[in-house]
Order: structure tokens, then sequence, then C-alpha cells
């Protein structure tokens, strides 16, 4: 199996606190910046104090993480809210997840969604048909296996997979979270249009202005288009802004809370390399301890609303 192909697997299976409102949304191309008024009006009800308490309460290996991920930084920019209906793409192992319930509290619900069954095969390698046939019972093992993460709370759960989406849900999600979840579907967007249908999902999905939060590996605008096509974790932002306008959803705010100015990769560089896969120096000290040292990928962190 090509190392590329290892890496994939475990990357595959694996609010600062004040109120804000915007009447204006920003479209950018990777050429211009363009601010432009639309009817809709984003309100955050985020909860520092509440959200801050429950971080501090997650184990070491997870607080760790913070100094790339900032997942308080991160849900306030998005302006999730306690009580809020929030769909959370490829929630994995729950790293977010373990967050997100206990914050939306008992009157929240928190649905994850899974890559479509059709697109597991094109993995290729590790995506034996056991698996896939594993995957069909994902909804259900998912929700039983996250009940433990609310943290005393009784926020609701629900799983589904894109392509097969619950549409009794449809136009009831406040917001969807595409945490680092962008770049299988764009990889794969040629064979089978993973990445349009899951954003006409996205859409359906939401409310009227409802919001889409995306923190997904960045690559340099200078580097190839090839090799930018999310096959190696990466993707452009320019790229990114573009698809999603294309699928209906006006960019309103970026920020930069998950950049890491030293994450240059090259034409030649996969995400993986870094932490905390560290997928190309197991057995390189020292590569390993210089790779370690760059941290986490550099990360575009990306607020769109559905228009």
């Amino acid at each position: 199996m090509k190392i590329k192909t290892i890496i994939l697997l475990g990357a595959a299976i694996g609010f600062a606190g004040c109120s804000q409102s915007s009447t204006e949304t920003v479209k950018e191309t990777a050429t211009d910046t363009e601010v432009v008024k639309v009817e809709k009006v984003i309100k955050s009800g985020f909860k520092k104090e509440a959200l801050a308490t429950i971080l501090a309460g997650h184990p070491d290996d997870m607080k760790a993480r913070y100094q790339y991920r900032h997942p308080q930084e991160t849900l306030a920019f998005f302006g999730i809210e306690p009580g809020s209906t929030i769909a959370e793409a490829l929630p994995g192992g729950g790293w977010y997840t373990k967050t997100l319930l206990p914050y939306l509290g008992n009157d929240g619900t928190l649905i994850g969604v899974d890559y479509s069954l059709r697109m597991w095969p094109e993995f290729g390698g590790f995506a034996t048909e056991e698996f896939v046939e594993k995957k069909k019972t994902w909804p259900a093992t998912w929700t039983e296996g996250a009940m433990e993460w609310r943290g005393g709370s009784s926020a609701d759960i629900k799983a589904f997979a894109f392509e097969n989406r619950d549409t009794s849900l449809d136009g009831t999600v406040d917001a969807v979270l595409f945490i680092r979840a962008l770049h299988n579907l764009a990889r794969f967007e040629d064979e089978g249009q993973y990445l349009t249908k899951a954003l006409a999902d996205t859409h359906a999905l939401l409310k009227p202005g409802g919001i889409v939060g995306v923190v997904q590996h960045r690559g340099p605008e200078s580097n190839t288009n090839e090799w930018a096509d999310g096959n190696n974790g990466y993707l452009k932002q320019s790229a990114v802004i573009a698809f999603m306008d294309k699928a209906g959803f006006d960019l309103v705010d970026k920020s930069e809370i998950n950049a890491n100015p030293n994450d240059k990769p090259s034409n030649e560089d996969v995400v993986w390399r870094l932490p905390p896969t560290l997928g190309t120096s197991k057995d390189n000290p020292e590569l390993k301890a210089k790779l370690e040292a760059v941290g986490e990928s550099d990360r575009m962190t990306l607020k769109f609303v559905k228009r």
C-alpha cells in the first residue's frame, strides 16, 4: 500500500464572546474582493463562559490541540449558540462533537453527517467491502456512541450520510460545520460529484440565512491547481470560496484564527506529514522533530450564509 493511502486512512477515519450582526456579504475571487449587501442579519447568542468551562474539562490530549485548532475562537466566529441545531460533517471520533453536545445543551440538536456510501469505495486500500458494509450502520452506531459525549445534557443526536439525508430536517438547521472535511469531497468530485451533492444537501438542510462554517487545510495560491485538488489534503482558499458561491452560499466573514504561517507546503507535500498524523516521519526522528516544530496545518476559517 502506498504511503499516501496509509496516511489517508488516518485522516479519513479518525465564539470570543460578544454578540455580532452583519448585513454585508464578502464575495471573493482569486484576484479581488467585493462587498455586496444582503437582506439577512446574522446574530450570535454565543456563551463564552459556558464554552470555556466545557473546554477546560477536556482531557490533556485534547487540550494539546487547542493551540492549533482554537475551538473557543472558532465557534465564536461561527456564532454557534446553545439550543441550536447544528450539523457536523465527518465528525469521526468526535473531537468537536465532544464540545458541541454539552454546549448545545438540553434544547440543542447535533446531527453527524458522514460521507455518502457511494464515496467510500473511491478511497481504495482500507475501504474494503467489509469496511463499506459497516458504513451502512454508521448512523446508528455513531449516534449511540455519541450519547456519552453529552456531558450531562440531553441534547438530541441524529446522524445520516450525504445523499441520504433525513428530509424531515430540511430548513431546520442553524449551521453546518465542515471542519477539515472538504478535501476528500473535492478530491473525488470528478468521480461522483460528491462535493456538489454534499453542498446541495447542506443547502436544503439550512434555514434561510443559515450558516456554513468551514475550517480547511489551506494550500498556497501559488501551488498548482492539480496539487490542491484535495488529494494532498489541501485546498486553495479561492477555490473553496468559488465552489461555495456556485452552491448558493455567500461569504460573510473570514478569519486567520487557525492560520499557521510555518506551514509552507510545496507541490510535493501532503498535509498528513504534519501533526497529529506525522505519516512520513515515523521512522525518521530528525524529520519528525522538524515537522512537530511546524505544528498542525495552515487553515482557512470561512463563514458563509445560505442565500
